[in-house]
């Protein structure tokens, strides 16, 4: 397979840095391939973020009789249906609050959508579906969302009217009750699991407060989403970084990055600011700046796993092979189960590197951790890798996967010839010939 072939395989690659984000909780920037795009050979990246929503008046609130109001009046109003909200508390199993946020996600039916995470003390609240300044990218199911309202922004945009929280539709409530009958929340940080808390059976007018959600350290992990640089911050900088956090959630990025910068002069082995500053100048595509932010903060913690991800990303997309297989492989030592998108980036860097042993490795995990099918490039890359050693049916089923998972891709067409190459070459008894499908080109 040609050089050209291997760097048309990562430049196609939905590579999401959203795990940052995830591990991370708070509104995250820049990143290939990530939220609205696929990876690039810029290496820009992208890495949203969220806000949360508190209860207040004015909700819309179910049909009932208004004083002095004629109840025919009252029956042609349409029903406004009244939102579900959601709070609770997210703690580790030692009975304290995170360091860092979280975010919290809903899972339906096996798909993860991301609603809101929690503040310095563990807290969160948020309205269902509505994800009001949330991130929307490639790590999550690209699936209509019947209970989103959607955005737009850097980080998730303005907010959006729910779709189920209110409107003229009688069976709203009943739709919008029975889509969370599949539903669980859970909280997602990078080293840890969740417990998981399920809404079946969740009302409109239910207690909001869910309660608490334990994570539990995943055992044999190192690395983690959490640094203990930050129990060392002075005051001053954790106030700075405080702030600038909630400035991000308020998509005020200049103020955000004045306390980002305050918080890293005050202790400089900050590493999650370093790593929010780095995001920050990736938003603004300072790309030099962002990864200068990455290297201070794995130097403040190298067990901090945040980093790794989008500086893989970025060498990889600047064909910085070497580099790309390094950092990605790091990461997948750290953490080798919080990261699939570090599995498809060590492969590709391998796969280039023409280090197929490696590559097919890392292609096979990828493709085994990602069961939302949220890289279907995985799919390909394996494929590629089998046909390359002259296995050929399960490079072909490998190539129909990723047709399957991806069929508007733009090298769909060039993919379906190679699986026919490989059907001609397999035979009426399925044996096949010796020789390898070779890749096809542009």
């Amino acid at each position: 397979m040609s050089r050209l072939a291997l760097t048309l395989i990562f430049a196609a690659t939905a590579v999401s840095t959203t795990a940052v984000a995830q591990e991370q909780g708070a509104p995250a920037a820049g990143g290939a391939a990530a939220g609205a795009g696929g990876a690039s050979t810029g290496g820009a990246a992208s890495i949203p973020g969220g806000s949360t929503r508190q209860p207040g008046p004015g909700l819309p609130t179910d049909r009932t009789q208004q004083p002095g109001m004629d109840p025919r009046q009252q029956q042609q109003m349409p029903e406004m249906v009244r939102p579900i909200f959601i709070s609770g508390k997210v703690m580790l199993e030692d009975g304290t609050p995170p360091q860092e946020s979280v975010v919290i996600e809903r899972v339906c039916n096996g798909n993860a959508r991301p609603e809101g995470y929690t503040d310095s003390k563990g807290r969160f609240s948020f309205e269902v579906g509505r994800n009001q300044g949330m991130f929307s990218d490639a790590s999550y199911s690209s699936d209509r969302d019947p209970l989103s309202s959607g955005g737009g922004g850097p980080f998730g945009g303005a907010p959006g009217r729910n779709t189920m929280g209110g409107g003229s539709n009688p069976m709203a409530r009943q739709q919008m009750e029975r889509e969370l009958m599949g539903c669980d929340i859970v909280a997602k940080l990078a080293g840890y699991r969740s417990e998981a808390v399920s809404m079946a059976g969740r009302r409109s007018m239910d207690n909001p407060d869910i309660g608490t959600i334990v994570l539990r350290r995943i055992a044999n992990v190192e690395g983690l989403a959490t640094s203990m640089t930050t129990l060392m911050a002075p005051k001053e900088a954790r106030k700075s970084y405080d702030k600038a956090k909630d400035l991000m959630k308020k998509n005020k990025l200049a103020e955000a990055q004045k306390e980002l910068d305050k918080a890293v002069e005050l202790h400089p082995k900050f590493a999650v600011a370093w790593f929010e500053l780095g995001r920050l100048h990736l938003t603004a595509n300072r790309a030099d700046d962002a990864r200068a932010a990455f290297g201070k903060a794995l130097e403040a913690d190298p067990k901090y796993v945040n980093p790794y991800l989008p500086l893989s990303q970025m060498a990889a997309g600047a064909l910085k092979w070497d580099e790309a297989a390094e950092l990605s492989g790091k990461l997948i030592r750290l953490n080798p189960v919080d990261f699939p998108q570090a599995f498809l980036i060590n492969g590709v860097a391998n796969y280039n590197l023409k280090k197929y042993d490696e590559a097919e490795k890392s292609a096979q995990e990828a493709v085994k951790m990602d069961l939302q099918h949220r890289m279907p490039k995985a799919h390909h890359l394996l494929g590629a890798l089998l046909a390359e050693k002259g296995e050929l049916e399960p490079a072909a089923n490998q190539l129909r996967n990723y047709l399957k998972f991806s069929p508007q891709a733009g090298d769909a067409e060039g993919v379906r010839k190679m699986i026919t190459e490989i059907e001609s070459r397999l035979g009426v008894n399925g044996e096949a010939k010796a020789q390898p499908v070779a890749e096809p080109k542009p």
